[in-house]
């Protein structure tokens, strides 16, 4: 079997490097030669190359260098050479590397710090990460929040490794102090991560605990905690009432992708009508109040999902969605037309048609170029209405002759058909045509 593969590097392989060259620029000064020739050895490495004559070049004239580029590239090497041998152990030579990160995890500059606690949240190989243990804890109350953000992501992979929970047996423990003192919002949403993942009962026990100040809560610690809440309610489903209470709160966060979440959250835990209207308002809000078309259509997506599983909710909210119509898209007006159709009632016709009917007076007025496409949805639209409720036809027939000669020939030619169908069906009005 392959092995896994952490990163992914484009290579052109019609100019190979040779390792010579390779070697020759890692052992000069010149720190743009010496990146360079870490890219290139980076690369072949990704390509089935095994260099094993660079590993002690880059260990006497790599390892001690300050740059930032040289050291995130060293990191890179590390994480994608062979640390084992055939049957599974650590490589002698690896120890060199491990004192390395020792001095790394120390360093004064927050940077070197903060990659080499990166790097270890790639690492399996426990004989390396063990003797850097006492490091990584002691970063995790270090000042800059750059480090204690990463410090945390490392001490889960540690924790989530085969033998992680005897390397590191109280890292729930560590980690819930973190999240109790911490203010910076990155950090706490590692931290109530590494809880979800690896200590769910005290994630729980932190959220219901500080249930009142959830909504001051960043916006990353909240897309957590309802990743945690879905989880929640699929293994007990006897407290999905108290956690859908929660969702609920959260609606009212000024994060879009937040609302977006617990929309979907409420539909997918419950079926009640409370619930999936909660989610149908919170759709239709999102999709009048952001600006990228798509959105928009991801919104009507869902809108149309909700349609199909629960459309007695959906007719109450007719109108809202029509008012998407604004949008100069032509995929969203359709999408737009395409769900609202299906919704109409003989307690909304009249309300839906009136609407169309000034929609097709605007695109009289304007100059925009797919006006005549906009005008022929429409009008098709209005044809559909009056084929379900022959009472509108005598409402809008007369208005729609005013398009006979429209410049637009398949919608002209819509609204012939539309108007004799009419004569045909509503003796009434065939004076009057």
């Amino acid at each position: 079997m392959e092995k896994s593969c952490t990163l992914l590097v484009h290579f052109d392989k019609g100019t190979p490097a040779i390792a010579n060259e390779i070697k020759e620029a890692l052992e000069g000064n010149d720190v743009a030669a010496k990146v360079d020739a870490m890219k290139k050895a980076i690369s072949l490495l990704l390509n089935g190359e095994t260099l094993p004559q660079l590993f002690i070049t880059i260990v006497r004239y790599v390892l001690p260098s300050e740059d930032h580029t040289v050291q995130k590239l060293l990191l890179l090497y590390l994480e994608i050479i062979d640390k084992t041998d055939s049957r599974g152990k650590v490589l002698p030579e690896m120890i060199l590397i491990c004192q390395n990160l020792r001095n790394n995890l120390q360093h004064p500059n927050e940077y070197i710090r903060g990659v080499t606690l990166r790097f270890l949240c790639r690492m399996s190989e426990t004989e390396i990460i063990e003797p850097l243990i006492p490091s990584v804890v002691q970063n995790l109350e270090h000042r800059h929040p750059y480090i204690r953000r990463n410090a945390v992501l490392a001490v889960m992979s540690i924790y989530k490794l085969p033998q992680g929970d005897q390397l590191l047996a109280d890292a729930p423990e560590l980690i819930e102090k973190v999240l109790l003192s911490e203010q910076d919002q990155s950090t706490k949403r590692n931290a109530f991560l590494m809880l979800f993942n690896c200590a769910q009962d005290r994630a729980i026990n932190y959220l219901l605990t500080n249930i009142d100040k959830l909504p001051e809560w960043g916006e990353l610690l909240q897309m957590v905690v309802l990743e945690l809440i879905r989880k929640v309610c699929r293994t007990n489903r006897q407290e999905k009432g108290k956690y859908i209470k929660i969702i609920i709160s959260l609606l009212n966060a000024p994060s879009a992708a937040v609302i977006y979440e617990c929309a979907g959250a409420l539909v997918s835990l419950s079926s009640a009508p409370v619930a999936v209207k909660h989610a149908a308002n919170t759709y239709t809000q999102l999709l009048l109040s952001q600006s990228d078309n798509n959105v928009k259509l991801i919104l009507l997506d869902r809108l149309n999902e909700l349609k199909a599983s629960h459309r007695d909710v959906m007719v109450e909210l007719v109108m809202d969605v029509l008012r998407a119509l604004s949008s100069p898209n032509l995929d969203i007006r359709k999408k737009t037309l395409d769900i609202v159709l299906d919704l109409i009632v003989p307690r909304n016709i009249n309300e839906v048609v009136q609407l169309l009917k000034k929609e097709v007076v605007k695109t009289q007025s304007g100059e925009l170029e797919k006006n005549g496409e906009y005008r022929q949805m429409l009008i098709q639209a209005i044809h559909s209405c009056a084929v379900k409720f022959p009472e509108v036809a005598s409402t809008v027939v007369h208005m729609l002759m005013d398009f006979l000669g429209d410049s637009n020939v398949a919608s002209a030619l819509d609204v012939v058909i539309f108007v004799r169908e009419i004569i045909e069906t509503n003796p009434k009005l065939r004076v009057s045509i």
